[in-house]
């Protein structure tokens, strides 16, 4: 028997931030009401966090309910200008596929054809000439690691983790930025703080299942641009319970909230695909006055994934 509902619901979002989202329903009789619906809208259960959703919520909530929540897309560029913006992207994605290839064993003659731009041939270049130092560590690359964290998961996706002997262990992060961050900029991030946080939590199999001691974790970016200045973050087991602490926390608050505000900090508006949904602007910012371009999907590869059960 076909079910009758005595209205029909209608959706829209309102470009007023400040005001959760309603739904318009439309009883067949003509007549109108209003009535709340971000109640209806919940995370999955099943959501798994990631340093970029959890650093979308610390920029801006509203932009992780946009995101994860109402998974809006939104059709607004991200940086000015776009084009160049789009290939250097592309570029950065395609340097961290000739890392990877070499770091499994196949040589720089073989892959030398793929470096066809100026960019990739001064990355390229500029990393056959690091010394790393890898010649003693056991080396994974492209490395997801999955770990529990409260009801959810957590994942962070590794360029290489290098495990040399002793326990210690190096995670590698390639960036191939137009300029060089602070490096107060870069341990404020949540790659930084997931990353360090996860090893520890879960990387107990790639040193024989024995956990790796946060004294023992060292985080090094390295930039294709000024190679011979990485930045460096070391840990500590102070600092890893005070970090999974806030991990812990801030999931916390996502699971919990009921209204997801705008930023007060506008100027990170004009780096978000919502800002105009948001009515916070509508030209793109320039990508010269950001600290840092994200890749696009560079955390969320779980074709590689290694889950480990706690």
């Amino acid at each position: 028997m076909k079910q009758v509902f005595p209205y029909e619901l209608i959706f829209f979002h309102s470009l007023k931030q400040d005001r959760p989202e309603r739904v318009l329903a439309v009883k067949l009789d003509g007549t109108e009401t209003m009535s709340d619906h971000t109640e209806q809208l919940k995370l999955p259960d099943s959501f798994t966090f990631s340093q970029s959703s959890l650093q979308d919520y610390t920029d801006c909530p509203r932009r992780f309910q946009l995101r994860y929540i109402e998974q809006l897309h939104w059709p607004a560029v991200e940086t000015e200008p776009v084009k160049e913006n789009e290939i250097r992207q592309q570029e950065g994605q395609l340097f961290h596929r000739l890392v990877q290839q070499h770091l499994i064993g196949i040589g720089p003659e073989k892959l030398n054809a793929l470096v066809n731009t100026a960019n990739l041939e001064r990355w390229w270049v500029n990393f056959l000439h690091t010394d790393f130092k890898l010649v003693d560590s056991r080396k994974f690359t492209e490395l997801t690691l999955s770990t529990p964290i409260g009801e959810n998961r957590l994942i962070a996706k590794y360029d290489l983790v290098a495990v040399q002997p002793g326990g210690k262990v190096i995670i590698y992060d390639w960036k191939t930025y137009k300029k060089r961050p602070r490096d107060e900029w870069m341990a404020a991030r949540l790659q930084t703080r997931v990353y360090q946080a996860t090893i520890v939590q879960a990387g107990a199999y790639l040193n024989d299942g024995i956990p790796f001691e946060p004294e023992g974790v060292e985080m090094i970016y390295w930039y294709a641009e000024t190679p011979s200045d990485p930045a460096h973050f070391s840990y500590d087991t102070t600092f890893y319970k005070r970090e999974w602490k806030t991990l812990t926390g801030f999931i916390s608050e996502i699971k919990n909230h009921q209204h997801f505000p705008l930023t007060e900090d506008e100027r990170k508006c004009a780096y978000c695909t919502y800002r105009s949904y948001c009515n916070r602007g509508i030209e793109a910012g320039n990508a010269e006055d950001m600290e840092e371009i994200p890749l696009t999907g560079t955390d969320a590869n779980f074709e590689q994934i290694a889950e480990i059960e706690y």
